[in-house]
């Protein structure tokens, strides 16, 4: 029975990413630079428009200190109300220029601009966003509403990216457990890299890795598979999304 359950989540994950085509799928065409400290990103995993600028995120190749912020939760919403004046996400925090704003389409244009980043071609906003929220609704709105848990002392370290449907699955259980997480981004960097691990290694067992957190994740784990949790609160490192979530749920839901 929960092997049936993880089946039909994985499927409604894989129909959530194919609403937004794929988007958040390639970073061919990374940052010519990286912020030197973190930045820091207040959303939510079933907000439409935290969507849309996560998934920017994977193409610019940027990392992101993530701050949950589900419906209900009380660690990180009035961080955001305290600093920025309303309870609006996403909100984003750059502590290398300063710079604080809401509004995805503007967080976009902020990162594209300071980071050396060619913007990509976008289809027209409403379209974007309508893929966005029925994916969304596809997940049943998974990632929206806080759920208690324990604050570790150290966020977590994620290797993702936005549409891979095994990795949504971890990042909306650490949404809602209200879990910080280092969210480093490990799209595809080439064409070669598209397609499932097994099927990329038989085709190219001796290709060069390609993209920084690509390469970082083989060095420590030997090999490229998403989703990859490092906890530094407790020394766990682990693949497989279910295995994350049953860990997840055993040390931090209270």
């Amino acid at each position: 029975m929960a092997s049936l359950s993880q089946s039909l989540r994985v499927t409604s994950s894989i129909l959530a990413s194919s609403a937004r085509a794929w988007g958040g799928t390639n970073a061919f065409a990374p940052a010519r630079k990286q912020p030197e400290q973190p930045l820091v990103l207040y959303e939510f995993e079933a907000c439409p428009y935290c969507r849309l600028l996560r998934e920017s995120l994977t193409e610019m190749d940027l990392d992101a200190e993530i701050r949950p912020c589900p419906k209900g939760g009380q660690r990180f919403r009035p961080q955001v109300v305290s600093a920025g004046g309303k309870a609006q996400f996403p909100y984003l925090q750059d502590p290398n220029t300063g710079t604080a704003l809401y509004e995805s389409a503007d967080i976009i244009a902020y990162l594209a601009k300071t980071y050396a980043v060619k913007a990509p071609r976008r289809t027209p906003q409403f379209l974007r966003m309508a893929g966005s929220e029925l994916a969304s609704l596809l997940r049943g709105m998974r990632g929206f509403r806080a759920r208690p848990s324990r604050a570790p002392a150290q966020p977590l370290i994620l290797y993702s990216f936005e549409s891979s449907p095994f990795s949504r699955l971890v990042r909306e259980r650490l949404c809602e457990l209200e879990l910080p997480y280092i969210l480093k981004n490990t799209g595809k960097a080439e064409w070669k890299d598209m397609g499932p691990p097994q099927l990329r290694d038989k085709l190219s067992p001796n290709t060069p890795l390609v993209g920084r957190n690509r390469k970082a994740l083989h060095t420590r784990a030997g090999k490229v598979q998403l989703p990859y949790l490092i906890d530094p609160n407790t020394g766990e490192e682990m693949f497989e999304s279910a295995a994350i979530i049953e860990y997840l749920e055993r040390q931090y839901a209270a």
